[in-house]
């Protein structure tokens, strides 16, 4: 194990992973409406309410703490080479809604959907992916399953957002090396980000003019991608659900405002 492994002891971690209550039951995202519009392959940005989230929101100034990769039921898996894999990896109901995620903790897991019905959600979805691709997508995203955490990872970001001449230059960012960290570990951006340049869909790309002025697009450091990015791609289709949908025809003047009043009792920001 690695210096990080060894000092990151199973306390720190729970201690990392806890997380705060919900202190209302009216979600700024609508679950049951999101849930029977997702498509497999969409990318789920989630506002963390883990310490480990206001770490990552601290680093990378975004709200958009965590993604995940969402791979619909079993029954939407058409290889079955695939689906044997992922029964060793999960072994619920067939028609339960799947996501692959990277955790703290637990390293590329399957977890349900259900497990984000009371977080703030974003969709990202990939345009114009065909369904061969999606299906490729999520068979590279299926093999990561099992991959540890890789915490140090989130130490480099750190390291490479902040000015790092003012760090020592053993404490540099190690992103840049060439095979940098361990094959087995990954964290959620890069897992997907990923899984997306394994069949050369741009999330964003480095674009960069010849000198016979053609365009050539070039793979970005999948260790530099955050979930954020996911939301500010010009290639992924922004889908919001909220919980109340008022966008429509004037809709916003039948919320049910309680008079022109501020509130000023206690409540919690968002970031």
């Amino acid at each position: 194990m690695g210096l990080i492994s060894r000092h990151l002891t199973q306390p720190v971690i729970s201690w990392l992973n806890h997380r705060e209550e919900v202190t209302t039951d009216i979600p700024l995202s609508d679950f049951e409406h999101m849930r029977h519009e997702i498509k497999p392959c969409d990318v789920i940005l989630v506002e963390g309410r883990t310490r480990i989230s206001e770490v990552i929101r601290q680093i990378t100034q975004s709200s958009w703490t965590h993604a995940a990769l969402y791979i619909g039921t079993l029954k939407d898996i058409q290889d079955p080479e695939l689906l044997n894999k992922l029964s060793i990896y999960y072994d619920g109901n067939s028609n339960e809604q799947l996501v692959i995620e990277s955790l703290l903790g637990f390293g590329t897991i399957v977890s349900p959907l259900s497990h984000y019905e009371k977080e703030h959600l974003r969709i990202c979805r990939p345009t114009g992916l065909s369904t061969q691709d999606s299906q490729q997508v999520i068979s590279f995203a299926v093999s990561r399953l099992g991959f540890e955490y890789d915490f140090r990872q989130i130490l480099d970001l750190a390291r490479f957002i902040f000015p790092w001449a003012l760090w020592p230059r053993r404490w540099r960012s190690t992103l840049f090396e060439h095979n940098s960290g361990q094959p087995t570990k990954t964290v959620c951006s890069t897992m997907i980000a990923e899984a997306f340049q394994n069949i050369q869909f741009p999330i964003l790309p480095l674009v960069k003019r010849t000198e016979d002025n053609q365009l050539k697009f070039y793979q970005r450091n999948p260790k530099l991608y955050l979930p954020r990015d996911f939301d500010y791609s010009p290639y992924f289709e922004i889908i919001k659900y909220p919980f109340f949908d008022c966008c429509d025809h004037g809709a916003y003047r039948l919320l049910p405002w309680h008079g022109s009043n501020a509130f000023f009792g206690e409540e919690r920001l968002s970031e």
